[in-house]
């Protein structure tokens, strides 16, 4: 049994407040009961009611507000462009919050934000659960093994074929698809090239199906001296490996899914010794190189295949921790601004006209 239940308010009763924070938290009731969710839609809140045995709030502002609810945290589910605002909002009502990504627009918007936490002595967390994925956790144990050697390139596809006509297509919402789906796949690779720098941008971005304004197709290039290279693509017009990884090592290479990974590598001490040569070689030859090549392989386990409930119990267990113990966030606020700054960069190469 826990220490202690936190009592949670809900912002938003969508996808995100709904069927990924509420369907998770109301299953975790030795740590976390829903105690208020706010919508603007009238049904959505009684809906919750329902649910939940919650009270409940068409303006959140009346949620965070009440100080009968003894709220240990706030999610803010709310519309993308306003994570930044209501997450400042929570903080200066006295409450902890856990912000959907995208965290912010900008990296002044989530200098803010730290600025307030700081000020305000609130806690300040952002749901980006990806770091918890089971694939990205093997795949660095692999990486930190040193098997694959000297890590020079890391190229990650979040992909698929879609004619998306929501409010995530629209720039006015701070939508696309590099702000939407771009952040689970961008914290990852942060974590190859460093999350202590900020590295060279290169990107183009481009509308293609979707019936806004904002991109669904983005290629994204990071680099920095002596770090690995990262080749990102959150696009929406392949039908083909939707979700891959792909490493290159001086030993070895790594390749694979979510769901199963596999890896080649040789040893350096068992390799036979080459030299350079500048003559012709014998014959109709080319080089020869008889390496012995080892595998591995890496299927995710029946715990891991709900990949939504495995990121979500690793991260909200890390939460529960920093707000009953002082636990650091395993994801913390500075980090996530690299990630904004670089979301921001890419869209100030690639000016989209708006259209809405």
């Amino acid at each position: 049994m826990a220490d202690r239940v936190l009592r949670v308010g809900i912002i938003g009763q969508g996808r995100s407040g709904r069927n990924i924070h509420a369907e998770f938290l109301k299953n975790q009731k030795d740590k976390f009961e829903i105690v208020a969710v706010s919508d603007f839609l009238k049904d959505r809140c009684e809906r919750a009611e329902r649910e939940y045995g919650c009270k409940s709030y068409q303006d959140y502002r009346e949620m965070i507000n009440d100080k009968s609810l003894n709220l240990d945290f706030v999610v803010n589910s709310s519309f993308s462009h306003l994570h930044a605002p209501i997450s400042k909002e929570i903080m200066l009502a006295g409450l902890n919050v856990l912000s959907e990504k995208p965290f912010g627009k900008t990296a002044d918007d989530i200098r803010e934000l730290i600025g307030v936490s700081k000020t305000t002595g609130r806690l300040l967390a952002v749901y980006q659960q990806s770091r918890f994925a089971p694939y990205y956790r093997k795949i660095n144990e692999v990486i930190l093994s040193g098997v694959l050697g000297n890590i020079k390139m890391v190229k990650v596809a979040f992909n698929g074929f879609s004619r998306r006509y929501d409010w995530q297509t629209l720039q006015c919402f701070n939508a696309g698809g590099l702000y939407n789906t771009g952040p689970h796949p961008l914290d990852q690779v942060l974590g190859f090239i460093g999350r202590d720098i900020m590295p060279d941008v290169w990107c183009r971005m481009a509308v293609v199906n979707c019936k806004g304004d904002a991109e669904d197709f983005c290629k994204l290039l990071l680099s920095y001296p002596g770090r690995p290279v990262i080749d990102l693509e959150v696009c929406s017009n392949t039908n083909f490996s939707p979700y891959t990884y792909h490493v290159y090592g001086t030993y070895g290479s790594l390749m694979g899914s979510m769901t199963h990974l596999d890896w080649k590598y040789y040893i350096p001490s068992e390799a036979p010794e080459v030299t350079l040569t500048r003559e012709p070689l014998p014959g109709p030859s080319y080089c020869s190189d008889k390496l012995v090549f080892h595998e591995g392989h890496w299927d995710v386990s029946d715990a891991d295949k709900d990949l939504f409930n495995s990121m979500a119990y690793r991260f909200y267990s890390n939460l529960y921790d920093a707000i009953t113990k002082g636990a650091a966030l395993a994801v913390t606020p500075e980090q996530v601004l690299q990630q904004i700054a670089i979301i921001e960069e890419c869209h100030r190469q690639n000016p989209l006209p708006r259209k809405f």
